[in-house]
Order: C-alpha cells, then structure tokens, then sequence
C-alpha cells in the first residue's frame, strides 16, 4: 500500500498499488523532446501512474519522472488527474506531458528510456485498472523556422462531424472556461465520433440541457488536467479517447503532410497542434500561442481541409487553408510572435485516433508513419 495526498482534493487516502516497469527502449534517434501517451480502462476507485526514466547520450541517468496521474473518472472515490510540476535535474526537464532536455544545443540528448506503470486501487477491493498500451514518441527537434515545401499526393475529405469551441464560452469555469480553451477537447470529440463512439443520455444528464451539443462539455470535463488548469494535455485527450468502446489513441510527431496524406487515405484524420500569427494564415481570422484542430482531407490542388473549432458556430468549422502555410506553421519549431520574440513551435505534433482492430489499409498506413 502507499498514502497518496491528493493536492487536489486536500485529501490522503491508502491506496494498494501494483508496478510493471519496461523493457529498456533504444529511441531510434536519441532525442530532446520524449511524450508518452497510454489507454487504460479505470473503474471508480482506481488510477494509474506513468513514469518515465532514461539514459542520456553520455550514460548517465535521469530519474525517475512522472508523466502523468490519470483516471477516466473524477467521482468521489477518485482522485483528480493530473500532471506533476517542478520535476527536472538540472539537465531535463517535464513541462506538463512533456520531456525536455534543457539545453539541446549542447549537443545532449535521450538514448533510451523505460516506462514504468502503477496501478493503484482501493484497498481490500477486486476492482482494478487495465492498461492495454504503453508507449512513448522521441523526437530530436531541429531548429527551423521553415520547413521544406512538399508535393501534393492526394485528394479527398472524410465526413467527419463539426463543432465549434466557441459557442461554448463561458461554460463551466472549472473545466477552464470553454471558448478557446476547449480546442482539444472540441477536436478529440469530432474524430471520436467519427469513428462511432457516443455518449448516452445518462452519461451527459450532468450538463446544463440549455447548451448545445453537451458532449464537448462532457470532453473537457474528462480531459481537464488539474494541475495545468485546462483540457490541452496531450496523453489526456488520448487516453480519454480510448475510453469509447473500439477505439485507440497516441500522441505522435509526423514528418510533413506526406504523412498526413497517407493516413487520410487509409480514412484516418489527425489532431494537429499549431501556433501562429493571423498573417501567417489566411483566412483564419485569428491567431494564437497554442491551437488544435482536425486535418479531415486534401483539395485537388493540395490545400489543408480542416475541422477548425475556433470558428463562430458549427457551420463555420469547416476550412480550406493554404497548404504551404499550413505546412510551415505546423511542422517548424521556431517562431516569433506578436512582441517578435523567438518561441517554441510544435513541430507536426499530432494525436491520431483509430480503430482498435484497425484493418489491413489503416495497420499499414500507421506504420508508415511509425505508429504500430
């Protein structure tokens, strides 16, 4: 057993507990940024940690780092999901769901890493958690405020369901607000439904029944990570994706709009993470430090079809953006914003979402682009 003092809740309870650490994994480029991501099943009473602990490039070791507190759940017996701040050893660093060597141009970087999980539960019960996957993506992030222009390869848009973050501003404070802060849990839904999953009358009886379309507010209560104050946790969002019956998720980094393309045509949309000024995207009529949207399709001449929820209602949320522009903003790893200070880019993060049992056309499309 181990006391867990929940700093979310003010409350300590003892929990029995359980571990299941790794195999050593030799990342196949030692890289500065590493993100896990995972898809369990929690009933009441019961968590799972993650954790992560690597070898540098020089033999040395990191310890071990917390990637994530999580349960699907946030009723009375459970604790509140979170990520853990002010963990780092003066060479690596966890911002929120993320690794990060501090000083990459030093030239250190992550050889390998393992994970370890635990499982947690009430004491004296049967009830347990269930993890069926565990992973990590590891990245050697360049830096680049341009990357090179790609070729068009495909053409075609997949029917995927339109919501808008924005008709939900103002919506329960505590799940952070709704408006913009609700790109991530607007998005993960689209794709969710897409593939099937839908939630009852009785899981969605807790929302307001004056507010349209109840399960965006559903999935930011269900990705909302405690100590971030807010619904963009990556591995959060997967995971909360892989709580549908049927359904996967991971967080990865793709390489151009090559991979984007191969996954469309295999029926498979992206989540992708993007920041940028309005100039720098026609006809967004925004910008912004932090952004999630649905890629859903390719036109003829090899624009970006999008499912944008910052848009003014549902109508709205489907857009054509310039693929060159769109390609530059979400795959670069450097910026400037609006004061025309340096800052970081995502580099073509992206969650992807997809069958459990996926068919022939979706297994190879996802490992074409290094999902298995």
């Amino acid at each position: 057993t181990v006391d867990y003092a929940d700093p979310h809740t003010g409350t300590t309870a003892t929990w029995e507990y359980a571990t299941w650490t790794s195999p050593v994994h030799r990342l196949a480029v030692p890289s500065t940024e590493v993100i896990a991501s995972w898809n369990a099943h929690t009933p009441g009473g019961t968590w799972i940690q993650v954790e992560l602990k690597g070898t540098y490039s020089d033999g040395t070791d990191t310890p071990w780092y917390v990637m994530g507190r999580w349960t699907a759940g946030d009723g009375e017996q459970d604790i509140r999901r979170t990520s853990v701040d002010d963990q780092g050893d003066g060479r690596s660093s966890i911002w929120t769901d993320t690794f990060s060597i501090d000083d990459a141009s030093a030239g250190l970087r992550l050889a390998s890493y393992r994970l370890r999980l635990t499982l947690h539960r009430r004491p004296g019960t049967r009830t347990t958690p269930t993890v069926w996957r565990l992973g990590a993506m590891g990245s050697d992030v360049p830096d680049r405020f341009t990357v090179p222009a790609s070729t068009p390869g495909y053409a075609g848009e997949l029917r995927i369901p339109r919501y808008s973050q924005e008709i939900h501003k103002g919506q329960y404070p505590e799940y952070d607000n709704g408006g913009e802060a609700w790109c991530s849990p607007t998005s993960s839904q689209m794709i969710i439904e897409y593939w099937g999953g839908r939630l009852t009358e009785d899981q969605l009886a807790w929302v307001d029944p004056s507010y349209a379309d109840p399960q965006i507010c559903h999935a930011a209560r269900y990705t909302y990570d405690n100590q971030y104050e807010g619904c963009g946790n990556w591995p959060f969002n997967a995971a909360y994706a892989a709580t549908f019956k049927g359904l996967q998720g991971v967080v990865t980094r793709l390489g151009s709009l090559t991979d984007l393309e191969t996954l469309i045509a295999a029926g498979i949309p992206a989540i992708t993470s993007q920041s940028f000024l309005e100039e720098e995207l026609t006809g967004s009529g925004y910008g912004t430090s932090g952004h999630l949207m649905t890629v859903i399709g390719f036109t003829a001449d090899g624009d970006v079809i999008a499912n944008d929820p910052a848009s003014d209602d549902n109508d709205a949320v489907r857009r054509v953006y310039r693929r060159r522009e769109w390609e530059n903003i979400w795959l670069r790893t450097k910026r400037y914003n609006a004061s025309g200070k340096v800052v970081s880019g995502t580099g073509g993060v992206c969650y992807l979402y997809f069958p459990a049992h996926p068919g022939p056309r979706q297994r190879k499309a996802l490992a074409a682009v290094g999902v298995r």
